[in-house]
């Protein structure tokens, strides 16, 4: 949200390469007035699919933090709260929102591309191991 607490949409857009794999970069901005910044990630790897989007593991080119980019289309049939969802989450067993914006394909579909904290790894596997060590 900007000073006026009006809610700040952020459009983002593939500067090279193919969006639908990694090796692609992304360009978008965060903030508003003053503090408006653009901000580059590089798409390194998929790390995930799902029925409604993938999860690119990405380097942010400012930074050089790396991040997860979750791009999941928003389909006019079902009413998406992920984006709501995370802007109120503040634990430290659920991965940080830092940055959210929308992208479009050639087919015009809309898609919502949430910037977060990258974690290398799945509670599953960690339990996975953790039990194998008390064996």
């Amino acid at each position: 949200k900007d000073k006026n607490g009006k809610e700040l949409v952020f459009e983002g857009r593939v500067v090279e390469g193919d969006p639908n794999t990694s090796g692609h970069v992304i360009s978008t901005t965060a903030g508003s007035g003053s503090d408006k910044r653009t901000i580059n990630y590089s798409t390194d790897r998929v790390v995930g699919n799902g029925s409604f989007g993938v999860v690119f593991q990405a380097n942010c080119l400012e930074t050089n933090e790396t991040v997860a980019i979750k791009k999941v289309l928003q389909d006019k049939r079902f009413k998406n709260r992920e984006l709501q969802i995370m802007k109120m989450m503040d634990h430290p067993n659920v991965v940080c929102l830092k940055h959210s914006f929308y992208s479009t394909n050639e087919k015009e579909e809309v898609y919502l591309n949430l910037v977060l904290e990258y974690v290398p790894d799945t509670v599953y596997r960690i339990s996975k191991h953790y039990a194998k060590m008390r064996q």
